[in-house]
Formats: structure tokens, C-alpha cells, sequence
């Protein structure tokens, strides 16, 4: 994915607050030299000289980008927004509420033989629960496709860290606000992981979308646009 896709929760933002919509390195418009390791450190690194101090927002993977910089003691954070988001997003005796390795497995297997294909089956997962499934999936599909493609090392590479990180020891130790957001019938990453997630982060906070899957930006973006300006009234976005 890249920034585009937040367009709905953008339109819904601007008026309020000064946005800066990042494509993490290797998507979109972003540069990557196509040899660097993609990781989470690595995109900090690229996007902290580029924007001031401000609340970072990240999805999905992103959110694990900003939770990265967020527990590095980063000046450039006021506060972080976990968007559909965990600390942990894979399966474990201890943390039942997320999806099981094989699955990420299966997904970094396909985008090494077809990656446009396994690229739209996980567009698909991302969309099944929201009760504006077709809107958001069409919504996806011709969004991605409106900046150059993402380079299939840097998606095996994004899969690889949503297997392999977990932060949930660290999180504990969060200095700055946190808000997780999520929607109930999210497929990819359950409800109740952003409630652990809020749990475990001192003084953090959780709401979710009773109607929203793993995109509540798309399907609720002005629901989402409140619960945020709610939370942070005096800060920018």
C-alpha cells in the first residue's frame, strides 16, 4: 500500500489539522534501492528527516512503524495512533488473537511466483468484514494501482517483519499517548489484540469500529476522523 489509500480519512482531517502522508520506502513514490534491508528501523530512518513533530498514524504495518519509533524514544513523536494494528501480529500460546504464521507464510510463498495475484487475495482479506466490503475492496484495488507498483522484495520483506516482530515486552515502557483503533470484524488482526495492546501501554486507549474490518479509515473514515481529533483537540495530527 502506499499514502493514497488514506484519501478518505484525509478529506476528513484536512480541515482540522496539517497532514503529512508518507509512502514508506519501496512503496509508492517512495525511493529504495532495491539492496537495503526493509525494516522498521529503516523506515524511520527515512521518514524522521522529512516531517516535523507531530502524532504518527500508521495501518497495518505502519502501525508497527510508528510503534518502533514511538518506543525508540523518538523526539519526532507527540504521540502514536495504532490503526488496525498490534504489537504481535501472528499467532502464539500467549497471544490466541492474531492470525496464524502459515497464513503470512503462504502469502510471502505467492508473491515470489505471482505477485499481482497473491497482491490482490490480500487485498481481499483486508476488505472481508467491513459492511462496505465491495466499496472498500474496489476502493483498494484501483488505489494501489494509482502509484508505481511496490517492489516485490520490499512485500517479502514487509511479511517477514509481521511475522517476526513483537513488541509486547517493550510496550510497557511507551512514553508517549497511544490510541488503538480497530474494527470489530477485522480478519487480520482481532479486536481484542488492540485491546492487549492498549492494555500494555501505559495510559493507552482503545475504540473500536463495531461495523469496520481490517480498514476502518475507508469504511468510517469520518468515525475515525472524530475518535482522533477527540483524543488529540489541541495537538496537530
Amino acid at each position: 500500500m502506499h499514502g493514497g489509500i488514506f484519501a478518505p480519512l484525509v478529506r476528513a482531517l484536512a480541515p482540522h489539522r496539517t497532514l503529512h502522508v508518507v509512502d514508506l520506502p519501496g512503496h509508492g513514490e517512495s525511493d529504495w534501492n532495491g539492496t537495503d534491508p526493509f525494516t522498521l528501523r529503516a523506515c524511520i530512518d527515512a521518514i524522521v528527516p522529512l516531517v516535523p513533530r507531530a502524532t504518527w498514524i500508521g495501518w497495518s504495518l505502519g502501525g508497527l512503524v510508528a510503534l518502533r519509533a514511538a518506543l525508540d524514544g523518538n523526539s519526532h513523536l507527540n504521540g502514536v495512533v495504532a490503526l488496525a494494528a498490534s504489537p504481535r501480529f501472528t499467532r502464539a500460546p500467549d497471544w490466541p488473537d492474531a492470525v496464524e504464521d502459515s497464513v503470512l507464510e503462504e502469502f510471502a510463498r505467492g508473491l515470489e511466483i505471482d505477485h499481482r495475484a497473491t497482491v490482490k487475495r490480500f487485498l481481499a482479506l483486508e476488505a472481508q468484514g467491513s459492511d462496505h466490503l465491495r466499496d472498500d475492496l474496489r476502493f483498494l484495488q484501483g488505489e494501489i494501482l494509482a502509484r508505481p507498483a511496490p517492489h516485490p522484495r520490499v512485500l517479502v520483506d514487509g511479511l517477514a517483519v509481521l511475522r517476526e516482530t513483537d513488541l509486547r515486552a517493550e510496550l510497557p515502557e511507551l512514553r508517549v499517548p497511544s490510541l488503538w483503533i480497530g474494527g470489530r470484524r477485522d480478519r487480520l488482526v482481532p479486536w481484542r489484540a488492540l485491546e492487549a495492546g492498549a492494555r500494555l501501554a501505559p495510559g493507552g486507549g482503545s475504540v473500536q469500529i463495531a461495523q469496520a474490518g481490517h480498514a476502518p479509515f475507508l469504511s468510517h473514515a469520518d468515525e475515525v476522523a472524530g475518535i482522533l481529533l477527540d483524543w488529540l483537540p489541541a495537538r496537530a495530527l
